[in-house]
């Protein structure tokens, strides 16, 4: 099997240099950098991987291996994050991974696509059809908000953390159970509108080249992963960011850039569905897999991450995913869309930008 160089995959020097940087102490903001830099080709690769997997077990099992590594990179920087305590950071990576998919990804792809093509159409079915699932998904994420700001004078401040904890837990067996559903309904019972139909795609890697590279990558992107959680404290305040920014914006970035490349790629080529598809479930997968997957791993690390996110982050979710669904209504996009969803974006992250530190509800 041939291997395809892909246009990022340069970037992949910037893994020595970062191994380097950490062996010699060197400033955090450089680490902090050249990690950050190194988890973009890697997170790619180990997409492509898994993608090769999925090819060669057949539609639902693929299908099933490509929900659940989908997001692996996000998902080992976030428990990394969770290991050192960093809480609020990784709350903030699950905003900033569900809005980015949404108004960055989405609006980037609509541009691309849209300079190419006047109009372009996708199946307004399944795309609202995926609005509506990520806006009931969501509701486990805005909740446990909404509890503490009605609880705040009823309730003590030790009672209504603890509460909002044991919320937060419920909730998420409720979303892993709905992401189980989801799965059977996209891969089974309705998969006919999620591309079922495409028919078997012949894989680009044997399955020992795959798993080799995907079991590498991910060693890589652990590695690098580390150093980025450990200088982004130092790292923040020298540039004069907050956490909840980095987390928002920086690490979602980071995370989503090489897997969501493909959405630009194949909006290029005219394929609007499959890049409407990219976006909203990715944006699915975090409601549903990553956070609570992070909720029940914090138990066993011993730092409880709960679901109650500041006021900042609910309004954006909230907003990402309404004006979602206005785009999906029509089921046909053109550029001047995807420029408002990036200054949609754009204004949120100048939001978080001037944030205060505390960013609490």
């Amino acid at each position: 099997m041939g291997f395809r160089i892909e246009p990022f995959y340069w970037l992949l020097i910037a893994l020595p240099v970062a191994v380097v940087l950490e062996v010699i102490h060197a400033n955090e903001l450089s680490i902090f950098l050249a990690s950050g830099v190194a988890i973009i080709p890697l997170a790619g690769l180990m997409g492509r991987a898994t993608e090769n997997l999925a090819d060669s077990m057949g539609p639902t099992a693929g299908g099933l291996l490509n929900a659940s590594f989908g997001n692996a990179a996000e998902l080992i920087i976030a428990l990394l994050a969770i290991w050192k305590g960093e809480i609020e950071l990784v709350k903030a990576s699950i905003t900033g991974s569900i809005i980015g998919n949404i108004l960055l990804v989405l609006g980037v792809a609509i541009v691309a696509g849209g300079l190419r093509y006047p109009r372009q159409t996708f199946n307004r079915t399944a795309a609202s059809l995926g609005a509506t699932l990520l806006a009931l998904a969501s509701v486990g994420l805005i909740i446990p908000a909404i509890y503490h700001f009605l609880a705040q004078s009823a309730v003590s401040t030790a009672d209504r953390a603890q509460t909002i904890e044991y919320l937060s837990e419920e909730i998420a067996v409720v979303l892993a159970v709905l992401y189980v559903l989801s799965l059977v309904f996209t891969l089974k019972t309705h998969q006919h509108l999620f591309g079922g139909d495409e028919g078997h795609a012949t894989p680009e890697w044997s399955r020992t080249t795959s798993f080799v590279v995907l079991l590498v990558a991910t060693a890589a992107v652990a590695v690098m992963s580390e150093f980025l959680v450990g200088s982004v404290n130092a790292a923040a305040e020298s540039i004069g960011m907050s956490k909840i920014f980095v987390g928002v914006i920086v690490v979602a970035i980071i995370g989503n850039a090489a897997e969501h490349s493909t959405a630009v790629l194949v909006a290029m080529k005219n394929k609007m569905d499959l890049a409407v598809t990219i976006a909203v479930g990715s944006s699915l997968q975090i409601a549903l897999f990553v956070a609570p997957f992070l909720v029940f791993a914090s138990l066993i690390i011993g730092h409880p991450l709960d679901l109650h996110f500041s006021a900042m982050e609910v309004v954006a979710i909230v907003i990402a995913i309404a004006i979602l669904a206005l785009v999906a209504g029509d089921g046909e996009t053109h550029w001047m869309e995807g420029a408002l969803l990036l200054a949609v974006y754009a204004i949120l992250a100048l939001a978080f930008y001037h944030l205060p530190a505390p960013a609490s509800v």
